[in-house]
């Protein structure tokens, strides 16, 4: 097994304890009168970070990518600054971080973190990570395909939180 299979592995370990940690802030803010919006968005979104994983694995195998350290370095930089940005955002908000939209009424919002700085930092890293992670062993192929993916997907998300929270960044 390869240092690049690792690497997704660990990726995907990673979006697994994301999603404990969603179930279990999910179960906490709907217990306080929290409100779901985009359920019809989530399951694309689903389906979109899954799908990134397995092309990850697949395409350096299928279309024979050679890893390219000029490359390849840099765009590892880029996917462990993006994980420590999203575990950056999920310790700012706590309670309130989720893989889901789910808006609390009257909670505060958070101006703390990386919030402080952009509006939708876990958007950021989310980025980055789809763009770097496969770069890492020269799939291009599906670096173009998700990236686009995911802009049109976050178009939606961003709409539907930006809605959710009256226009607010982040609820909490």
């Amino acid at each position: 097994m390869s240092w690049y299979t690792l690497l997704v592995l660990a990726v995907a370990a990673e979006r697994v304890v994301e999603l404990a940690v969603a179930r279990r802030n999910a179960a906490w803010t709907l217990a306080r009168s929290g409100v779901e919006y985009g359920r019809g968005h989530y399951p694309v979104m689903v389906v979109l970070h899954t799908g990134l994983l397995a092309c990850c694995l697949l395409e350096p195998v299928l279309a024979h990518r050679p890893f390219l350290p000029a490359l390849g370095w840099p765009m590892l930089a880029l996917v462990l600054l993006a994980q420590a940005l999203r575990w950056w955002c999920i310790t700012t908000l706590g309670r309130y971080w989720n893989t889901r939209v789910i808006v609390v009424p009257g909670a505060r919002l958070v101006d703390a973190g990386p919030y402080r700085f952009l509006r939708h930092p876990n958007y950021v890293a989310v980025v980055v990570e789809i763009t770097a992670l496969p770069l890492v062993h020269s799939a291009w192929l599906s670096a173009v395909v998700f990236t686009v993916a995911n802009a049109v997907l976050l178009t939606v998300r961003i709409r539907c939180e930006n809605a959710a929270l009256g226009g607010r960044a982040v609820a909490a």
